[in-house]
Parts: C-alpha cells; sequence; structure tokens
C-alpha cells in the first residue's frame, strides 16, 4: 500500500502483515515519485512502514542549545516521522527540558564504524537537525585496551562524510575521569558503592541468573572509611589488575541481573589510554560513564539501540543517584526531571554482511579482507572507497526508516538500489571499458587506424583499426535463446562506431576461443543499427589504457552468516574478482585528471557503459602505478557479471 505525507512531497511504503513479500504496484505513480520494486520488496518483515525520517543536509548552526528555534519547530507543527521524534516532540509540546533538544553519536573508538551505525548518525544529527537543536560527537573512550588514536580519526571523517558537523568540539568520556571518580568516592561515601576483591568467576557467580537470584559479596558490608582507602590506593596504582573493582550497591536479588551490583570501575594500570596516557591506572565501566557523560553534557534524548534496553534502568539510577548528591554538578539537569532518558531502537539488520565490531576485526586480524577499508567490508570506509556516495546511505536510511522491532532484516539489494539511483543522478563521466578481453581481427580493413569522435559534453575520440578487443561476454558460439549478442554468422554495432559481422571463430591447442575474426560495414558508422541488432562496447588492441578493474560480489555467501556456527565458515571465496587485462578507452586518464582539478570530492567516479558505476582506488593506484578501479555497483541487467556458460577464456 502506498501513501503520500501531508507534508512532504515524497511517497510512504506501508507493508501490511498479509503483503506477502511487500509486494505493491507502482507503475501509476508519477515519474518523479516512483519508488523501485526492488524497494517494496527488500523489506520482508512484516508490518513495517517506510517513512520520512531527516533531511540529508548536515546541521545549519552550532553552538549553545537552540532552544528557540526547538520551540519553533514545535510551534510550527513539525511533524514526527517515527516513534523517536514522537518522544521529542512531546517533549518539546510539554516544555520537559524548557525547549531544548539536544542528542549525542556516542561511539567508542575500537573500530571503523559500519552500515549500522550510519542509521544511528542519521537519527541523532537528524533529530536535532529537524528540531533545531544540537548533536555532540562524543567518544566513549572507556576500555584503553582496544581504542586508538587512528579508530578516532577515521570516526570523525566518516561522520563529516556522510554531511554533518557536531556541536562544537568533540567530546570524550576521558574528559570527564576526573569528575567521574570524585562521584565514585562520594557513593562510597553515601553507601551507595563499595570496593570488591572477589575474582571475577566469582562476581559472575555471585551475580546468578535470570532464573537465579544473585547473592552478596562477603566484601559487600565492608566500612565505607575501608573501601574509600581501598578505592584511593586502586587510584594510586596501588593494587593488582584485577585484584579489586568498584561495585554500586542496589540489590543482588533484583530481577534485572543488570542491577545486581554492577562494576563502576576495574583496574587496567599497564594500559596506556589514547589520551590520557599512563595518567589512570584504574577506568570507569561503560554504564557508569555513558549516562553520567549525557547528564554533564545536558543531553536530552540518548538514542541507542535494543541491545542497551536492560541498561536502561541502571542509567537512570546512577544519574538520579548522582544527582541526590546535591553537589550541583549537573547544572543542566535541573530540575530533576531534565535528566536525559535513554531511548532505543531497533539496530540496521541487513543480509549477506555482518554488523558486529568484534566480528568485523576477526576479518581485518585474520586477513580474510585487506583492512577496515576493504571495498567488500561494511564499514563506512570500505564503502567510501568502494565508491558508494553519502546520499546513497542517508536514503537507505530514510526509507527503512525506525522501528523497535528487533526481527526486520533488510536486503543488501535495497542498498545497492540507493547506490545505483544516487549515481544516476549525480555521475556524468562514461566511458567505454572491456573487462575481459576478446581478440577480434576486422579482416576487411586495411591501412591505418581511424580516429572516430565521440558524441557527448566533453571530446572524446578512439581509435578503430584492424585489431579490437571485445568482452567476452559478449560472444556465444552456440547462442542461448535470449542472447541477443555476437554469434558466428550474426551482426553487431560498435557503441560510437560500425557494424560488424563474425565471420570465424579461432581456438587453440587448448580448445578455447583465442580470437574472432570479423568484418566490418563501413556504411554504418554513425547510423541506427538494424532492428534486432544489439549494441555493444569495445576497445582498441594497443590504442587503450590498460587499467585493472576488481569486481565484487558479496563477501558472504549465506543471507545470514552469523547465524550459521562460525561466521567464518559462511565467506564466500568468489567476493573479489581481480581483472588485470581489462581495458579502457584512453580518455579515462583525461577525465581522471580533469576531475582532480575541478572537483572537491577525492573519489573518482565513472559509469563505464553496461559494466556498471565504477571508483577509482586511489590507494591500489598509487601502490601500482596503473589505474585501478572498483566496481560500486553492477547494471540492474547484471551483464558484468560473467554467466559462466561460454566455453571460451578472456585471456
Amino acid at each position: 500500500m502506498l501513501a503520500r505525507s501531508p507534508q512532504f512531497s515524497q511517497w510512504r511504503i506501508c507493508l501490511p502483515t498479509t503483503c506477502k513479500g511487500g509486494k505493491a504496484r507502482i507503475a501509476s505513480l508519477p515519474r518523479s515519485n516512483r519508488i523501485s520494486q526492488v524497494v517494496c520488496t527488500a523489506i520482508f518483515f512484516s508490518g513495517c512502514r517506510v517513512q520520512r525520517g531527516w533531511r540529508s543536509r548536515s546541521l545549519l548552526n552550532k553552538g549553545s542549545f537552540r532552544k528557540n528555534a526547538s520551540l519553533k519547530a514545535a510551534e510550527e507543527g513539525v511533524e514526527a516521522g517515527n516513534f523517536v521524534e514522537d518522544i521529542v516532540l512531546t517533549d518539546l509540546k510539554t516544555k520537559k527540558y524548557q525547549g531544548r533538544v539536544r542528542t549525542r553519536f556516542p561511539p567508542e573508538p575500537n573500530g571503523f564504524l559500519h552500515i549500522g551505525h550510519v542509521k544511528s548518525i542519521c537519527l541523532n544529527f537528524g533529530i536535532a537537525e529537524k528540531f533545531g537543536g544540537s548533536c555532540n560527537l562524543r567518544f566513549d573512550d572507556t576500555n584503553p585496551e582496544s581504542e586508538k588514536q587512528v579508530y578516532i580519526d577515521n570516526i570523525k571523517e566518516d561522520v563529516r562524510w556522510l554531511g554533518f558537523e557536531w556541536d562544537g568540539s568533540e567530546r570524550y568520556a576521558s574528559d570527564y575521569f576526573q569528575q567521574l571518580y570524585r562521584w565514585g568516592e562520594a557513593f562510597i561515601d553515601r553507601g551507595l558503592a563499595y570496593v570488591d576483591e572477589l575474582s571475577a568467576e566469582d562476581i559472575s557467580e555471585y551475580r546468578g541468573s535470570v532464573t537465579r537470584p544473585g547473592k552478596n559479596s562477603p566484601f559487600r558490608d565492608r566500612p565505607a572509611e575501608e573501601s574509600l582507602e581501598l578505592f584511593r590506593q586502586m587510584r594510586a596504582g596501588g593494587m593488582a589488575q584485577g585484584s579489586a573493582v568498584l561495585r554500586a550497591k542496589i540489590d543482588m536479588s533484583h530481577p534485572n541481573v543488570i542491577m545486581r551490583d554492577p562494576i563502576m570501575y576495574r583496574i587496567l594500570p599497564d594500559t596506556p589510554h589514547p589520551r590520557t596516557g599512563n595518567e589512570w591506572p584504574i577506568y570507569p565501566s561503560y554504564d557508569w560513564a555513558h549516562g553520567l557523560s549525557d547528564a554533564i553534557e545536558g543531553v536530552t534524548h540518548s538514542v541507542c539501540t535494543l541491545e542497551f534496553n536492560m541498561h536502561n534502568e541502571l542509567y537512570n539510577w546512577f544519574n538520579e543517584k548522582v544527582l541526590s548528591l546535591d553537589d550541583d554538578s549537573l547544572p543542566l539537569c535541573r530540575p530533576p526531571d531534565a535528566l536525559p532518558r535513554q531511548h532505543e531502537f531497533a539496530r540496521l539488520e541487513m543480509t549477506n554482511i555482518v554488523v558486529s565490531k568484534r566480528k568485523l576485526k576477526r576479518l581485518v586480524e585474520g586477513e580474510y579482507v585487506d583492512g577496515w577499508d576493504d571495498p567488500r567490508m561494511p564499514t563506512i570506509s570500505g564503502m567510501r572507497r568502494r565508491g558508494y556516495p553519502p546520499a546513497a546511505l542517508r536514503k537507505l536510511c530514510e526509507l527503512i526508516g525506525v522501528t523497535k522491532v528487533p526481527t526486520s532484516v533488510i536486503e543488501l539489494s535495497l542498498l545497492e538500489n540507493c547506490v545505483r539511483d544516487a549515481l544516476q543522478e549525480t555521475v556524468a563521466a562514461k566511458a567505454l571499458c572491456v573487462l575481459r578481453p576478446l581478440p577480434v581481427t576486422i579482416t576487411n580493413w586495411s591501412g591505418e587506424d581511424e580516429l572516430l569522435e565521440v558524441p557527448g559534453d566533453e571530446a572524446r575520440q578512439m581509435h578503430f583499426g584492424k585489431e579490437i578487443l571485445l568482452d567476452a561476454e559478449d560472444f556465444q558460439e552456440d547462442p542461448e535463446p535470449n542472447f541477443k549478442r555476437l554469434a558466428p554468422g550474426r551482426k553487431v554495432k560498435l557503441r560510437y562506431s560500425y557494424v560488424i559481422t563474425c565471420d570465424e571463430v579461432i581456438r587453440g591447442s587448448d580448445g578455447d576461443i583465442k580470437e574472432l575474426r570479423c568484418s566490418y560495414d563501413p556504411e554504418s558508422l554513425g547510423k541506427r543499427p538494424p532492428k534486432k541488432v544489439a549494441v555493444i562496447h569495445w576497445a582498441h588492441a594497443t590504442q587503450s589504457a590498460p587499467v585493472t578493474v576488481r569486481m565484487y560480489d558479496n563477501l558472504f555467501s549465506d543471507a545470514r552468516p552469523e547465524e550459521a556456527g562460525d561466521f567464518l565458515d559462511a565467506l564466500s571465496g568468489d567476493s573479489c574478482k581481480e581483472l588485470t587485462s581489462a581495458r579502457c578507452e584512453p580518455s579515462i586518464s583525461a577525465m581522471w585528471k580533469k576531475h582532480q582539478e575541478e572537483s572537491e570530492d577525492p573519489i573518482f567516479r565513472v559509469q563505464f557503459e553496461r559494466c556498471g558505476f565504477f571508483a577509482l582506488d586511489r590507494k591500489a593506484t598509487e601502490a601500482t602505478s596503473r589505474m585501478v578501479f572498483n566496481c560500486t555497483v553492477t547494471p540492474r541487467s547484471d551483464f558484468a557479471k560473467p554467466k559462466g556458460r561460454a566455453k571460451q577464456k578472456a585471456k
């Protein structure tokens, strides 16, 4: 079912539970408002609604809280596009936060961001933009064992590449280490925390389970003075790693296991921090630092994924207890009902990928891929290197919407269609490139090569002569019924050139096709091809540019690799094919040079006609001194993917 939004000039897709596969008729829509049929079928969870989520522009303003702008947005009747925006709009109307809207994107710098983070980035920054608020970028750098400066730098680059800008300077949980430590001491003094010397194994055992209540640690009731002394020894580096932790004193029989005396601090004496070095031998837990960092910064809506749902109660407990200390350490959270609240949404799940940093790290460290930015990786860096435009990722997030349904899975084809649509609108550079060259001799050609003018906005020329190259996929000796391209005795039109006829097939000693011998029609240049004559691309055998082309397929052959035992068993052996003999029209070098001179975009994208969209891999090109192109996305016809039927090999 398609429904038009009364506020925005675009369509929503509403898939009722009875709509199998989400198929919908769209042919009657105006061309400007059509949504690809694949979009309708790619979202295959039932009962979903794809709605307007956010605009693609980055934040227009920076600085302090945009109280007036947020109130104005509510007064002007800005509509909510999802349940999180419903909450924000309600809070604005009731003036819960005095008209403020402040969100945050809080990544842990322990790896590169992936496609799942794109949804969170667009949601958090989009809410701030839509309601006239602001969004912080804060690194939750509380685990120095896995955090690196290179991850911090890359995350900042990714957020900006997506088109967003955070409010002021980036923030860090480590900015608040001293304040968090003081609150830890205050908790001990108030009887809200204690130093526990149980081992990690015993702490886990004492905690119990969802069906079995926990039991108190023998150190739980030690005097506050003793815990305070031990905590200060921990801070001074006088205790060994694993010998003690600081725990909140809540309730060991609480039905929520997270609330059973959670750890607030642990000892990591020999692990330097990317920012603080060796200043701190103890580090706060995520639960202790995260919510309080939100409160310190005056965040109003803490939006995160559903796996943190069980932590919501602890998030509130820590903030409320700190506020009760009445030391005016949270000036942006007065009155008490102005504390930030956590709201969870379903993370992005997609077929044929994994979105766990731990698993992505295994791929990198096991050298299954060429680093975090491998074009097959679902990381933002990998997608950028492959040539994905940021507008396509924002469009994907707009289409899939924001829900609390944890079982929703998006097909990878939806992302590919968003990429294809975005590139069709923005990529102007076109060229002919033969991916799998098959030599062709024009038997009735004599004399020197002819220089052909290629029509278009930019002047391009191609050589045509006795020796040319066709793509092996465009020839079948024994053609299938629906194969319309070159075959023995059949004609094809060469793009921007002549009509040729295949007269003879030459095989080598191994039986493979080595060469085609064809004749050309000298009267066919510049004329429309005869009926039922296909048009194919080509290249000159010597007056063309040698390039390397990398064709990509799914990194995982299993649609749900995380559900099949060890996810590494689902890795595809054919996810990357490097075509080192590809030949491109010679103007490709001039196109790249012009792009460098005129465009601010560091990524050079080009459409190889009939093959798809490609992006120059600068990293590989600089390493090999030869132009290397990554296939961004193939045409919907998938011409660029070899079918495996033809009994010939391209040498």
